[in-house]
């Protein structure tokens, strides 16, 4: 698991999004949860009500996800992309030979790729940590969740522009 008080780095543009998203489901989400579970409520029994349980479900669901935001963008570093650099760095697109197969990613939070179907490795991941600050050309070593070394070569970075 990860460390909650991590420092998260964040595009401008992902910070602005996760904020207005917590905005969005601290006021007129939990409002209109709260109200769908008073309409259930009213229909009786509430042991066999499924829209009742439903809606429970969706508010542990909502306050999860304010609560994972608050903490993300509590610790959240908000910059630019690190600019044209052959040195791997939070917010990177990554063109890596991993083990011997050829990968291409985003190196930082998940919340920042959006829904631009990368591929996200945390910079604290083990592939992560092992590919910080490395240049293009270096081959790095990390050691799997399984307990295999993996080499890994950088073949391309570039800045991720969203």
């Amino acid at each position: 698991m990860s460390n909650p008080t991590a420092v998260t780095w964040l595009t401008q543009e992902a910070y602005d999004r996760l904020t207005a998203e917590l905005e969005e489901l601290s006021g007129p989400g939990r409002t209109e949860i709260a109200k769908r579970i008073e309409q259930a409520r009213e229909e009786g029994d509430l042991k066999e009500n499924g829209g009742y349980h439903a809606a429970k479900e969706e508010q542990g669901k909502i306050e999860a996800r304010i609560r994972q935001l608050t903490v993300l963008l509590r610790n959240a570093e908000v910059g630019q992309a690190a600019g044209a650099s052959d040195e791997v760095a939070a917010g990177n697109v990554v063109t890596a030979s991993v083990g011997g197969n050829e990968m291409r990613f985003l190196l930082g939070s998940r919340e920042i790729a959006g829904d631009s179907g990368l591929d996200v490795y945390s910079e604290s991941s083990p592939l992560g940590t092992a590919i910080l600050g490395a240049k293009v050309g270096d081959t790095v070593t990390y050691t799997a969740p399984n307990g295999r070394a993996i080499e890994v070569r950088i073949e391309q970075v570039e800045a991720y522009t969203g």
